[in-house]
């Protein structure tokens, strides 16, 4: 596998604080950007598939942050937010070095498909071998020639197809720094994940790589507040690690979840839902319904504990033991959460930072 140089651009031919950055055998001088495409795979065609990498290198030295978006190749709402990420950042105002990777799993991504070709999901195969399967290449080429360059990951996903999430957090909260630039990205609610073996964040984090996991939206979908509050967010944590000018306003506030379980369907039929992503729900409420299609057979689905929507099941027909809601639970008062929630949403529900790639997109309705 083979690095294929791309194209510079220079954005001032002067005297900077900073020294090129070495990055695939190429050279990127201080407050430029430069286009790499890392060759990951051959099509059966023998037509190469190069993941695309954009460089910004800064005019003064600092730390090397990666964003990365579309590990699983059907998870939209990253794309956008790295799009608008490198629109927006300076050059010659930066400080170190913002690697961004738009899509990671370019074969899933050319498909709508969350797997690679051999059904593999490329997040359960880091840190990859050169001599393993399709995933296991992807995998070993991405982290061992991009990934270990970095001091921070953001790896940006949304839930799965027809299952949406809460724009949220998910970070190892053990590691002090880990926890500093969570809260720097102020999603109103994050939560204390456990590494899975085989993804991005396990591997980077063994490797002293500080790593979030934004999660926000659905799959195959442009959801503009997960998209504003993504690029937001990004910028708060380059802010925090030094990479941009501090801003002089405060953060808003987050609360770290010190559970979260899934209530499953108990039937099969047509889901209606009662309830949206972020509301406070007590225990015993009931959530949704469960209908057959005449209408003569209904089941509730009713919270085992009182807690916050932070995911939930967008596709009206389920069938038995499906995961419907995800709740999160918290020591904190319910309402204040639910309240920061109503927050955050107030707070990206009107700002458009910058027109979305795609047509007529309209927001989410209250459901999703």
């Amino acid at each position: 596998m083979r690095q294929v140089k791309g194209q510079e651009h220079v954005v001032k031919a002067r005297k900077y604080k900073n020294t090129a950055y070495e990055f695939l055998g190429e050279k990127i001088p201080p407050a430029t950007k430069q286009v790499i495409e890392l060759e990951g795979a051959k099509l059966y065609t023998h037509s190469p598939l190069s993941i695309p990498i954009e460089i910004i290198h800064g005019a003064s030295p600092g730390p090397v942050l990666m964003v990365n978006a579309a590990i699983h190749g059907d998870e939209l709402n990253g794309v956008e937010i790295v799009r608008q990420l490198i629109n927006s950042i300076d050059p010659t105002k930066l400080k170190g070095t913002l690697i961004t990777v738009p899509i990671v799993n370019v074969f899933g991504f050319i498909h709508k498909s969350r797997y690679l070709p051999d059904r593999r999901d490329l997040n359960r195969c880091f840190p990859g071998s050169d001599s393993g399967s399709l995933a296991s290449r992807m995998a070993h080429i991405f982290f061992s020639q991009v990934a270990l360059k970095c001091d921070y990951i953001i790896d940006l996903h949304t839930g799965a197809i027809h299952r949406t999430n809460l724009p949220q957090i998910r970070a190892d909260l053990s590691n002090p720094e880990t926890l500093r630039i969570a809260q720097a990205f102020a999603t109103p609610v994050i939560l204390d994940s456990p590494l899975r073996m085989g993804s991005l964040r396990s591997e980077a984090e063994k490797s002293g790589i500080t790593v979030l996991t934004y999660e926000a939206g659905e799959a195959l979908r442009f959801e503009p507040i997960a998209i504003s509050a993504g690029v937001v967010g990004v910028k708060r944590v380059m802010q925090t690690i030094g990479m941009l000018r501090a801003s002089r306003k405060k953060l808003p506030s987050s609360v770290i979840a010190k559970s979260t379980s899934w209530l499953r369907a108990e039937a099969d039929g047509i889901l209606r839902t009662v309830v949206s992503l972020g509301d406070r729900v007590e225990k015993g409420q009931v959530l949704a319904y469960i209908n057959s299609p005449l209408g003569n057979v209904e089941v509730e689905v009713k919270a085992n504990k009182g807690g916050i929507v932070i995911g939930q099941q967008t596709l009206p027909l389920v069938n038995e033991g499906d995961a419907v809601f995800h709740l999160a639970y918290f020591t904190q008062n319910d309402d204040m959460v639910e309240q920061l929630v109503g927050d955050f949403i107030e707070e990206f529900i009107e700002v458009d930072l910058e027109p979305l790639t795609t047509g007529q997109i309209m927001p989410p309705s209250p459901s999703e």
